[in-house]
């Protein structure tokens, strides 16, 4: 199948609107697992993607410590190099193998990169990563300025195509591209967490894409989400310790996802390819990164990627933002 794609900033790569996040697949045993994981129905759930047309895939190192660039691995192996999808990973979330349900350390020791970069180079089975981000600002006193440059470097080696930056804000984004010019940025961004709209703004004025992740709120708003799941959530999977699965956030959250439900009918889609049409609308934002576990989920959120979303349709789901209070952020593009 043939999906819509946009330029990735000035990286060359034009890439679907949609892609195939890999943290849940990652499987169980460490600090932000989704609980266990079936490696087979994974695989399985990456193929069927990318044979309904999805181009690139998005990983860590820290998913899964290390599984999860394995299972993508796996589920490449048998396709064609011409034929397969652009992979994105990323560094500077070091672990304890000794205690691998602690919390990852931030780490942007260029050392430290430079050996993450070869491991990822390694499970991933590649010998070019397509682009590489610095998951989280650095926490051991390396300077933004040292951690960028040495992906910047990376780049200019050839070991990526492309160096971009997650999770960091507008100023962070200022003092890297002073340095060399920001490929790409991975915010958080969905209806209900909307405070990164300064960083999409950020990254339209500068050539710098964009490839949000979260967009259906960790599953908040796949229509499909309801309170005695959020109860029910294992002890290994880290929803069941955060906030917006719990209490009147939750109530407010699950409001709105019923609230996309008109919507969804209108245009004959799921609740999840509303969701993420509408971090899709925002000018700046080049995709959206959708998890899957099993092919069906994948059939899910597919039709996002060519869902247009009207004015009306924006300005009733900004409503109902206002009206159940789910968030933060801005409410409409």
């Amino acid at each position: 199948m043939s999906l819509p794609t946009r330029p990735l900033g000035t990286t060359g790569m034009e890439i679907t609107r949609v892609g195939f996040g890999a943290w849940a697949i990652g499987g169980s045993g460490w600090r932000y697992a989704w609980g266990s994981q079936d490696d087979d129905e994974s695989i399985a759930a990456i193929r069927h993607a990318i044979e309904q047309g999805v181009n690139w895939i998005d990983t860590a190192a820290v998913y899964g410590l290390g599984h999860s660039e394995e299972v993508v691995a796996r589920a490449l192996e048998d396709i064609p190099e011409n034929d397969r999808p652009y992979v994105f990973t990323k560094c500077g979330l070091v672990w304890d193998p000794a205690n691998p349900t602690s919390e990852p350390r931030r780490v942007g020791d260029p050392k430290s990169i430079r050996r993450e970069v070869e491991d990822s180079l390694r499970r991933l089975r590649v010998e070019r990563i397509d682009l590489y981000q610095m998951h989280w600002p650095a926490e051991d006193g390396t300077p933004l300025e040292e951690y960028w440059q040495t992906l910047l470097d990376l780049k200019a080696e050839g070991k990526i195509r492309a160096a971009g930056l997650s999770n960091h804000n507008v100023g962070q984004l200022e003092i890297a591209e002073k340095l060399g010019h920001v490929d790409s940025l991975q915010p958080p961004f969905s209806a209900i967490r909307r405070s990164t709209a300064a960083e999409i703004r950020w990254c339209a004025e500068h050539d710098t894409g964009v490839i949000v992740y979260s967009p259906m709120q960790s599953g908040l708003l796949t229509g499909s989400f309801t309170r005695e799941r959020a109860a029910a959530l294992p002890a290994d999977d880290w929803r069941s310790r955060n906030p917006d699965f719990q209490g009147e956030a939750l109530e407010r959250n699950l409001a709105l996802a019923e609230a996309l439900k008109p919507v969804a009918e209108r245009h004959g889609v799921s609740v999840a390819a509303v969701a993420v049409a509408w971090t899709l609308a925002w000018p700046g934002v080049t995709g959206a990164i959708v998890g899957a576990r099993r092919p069906q989920q994948v059939d899910g959120w597919l039709p996002a990627a060519s869902l247009e979303l009207t004015d009306a349709d924006l300005d009733e789901i900004a409503q109902s933002i206002e009206r159940t209070g789910a968030g933060e952020g801005p409410v409409r593009p």
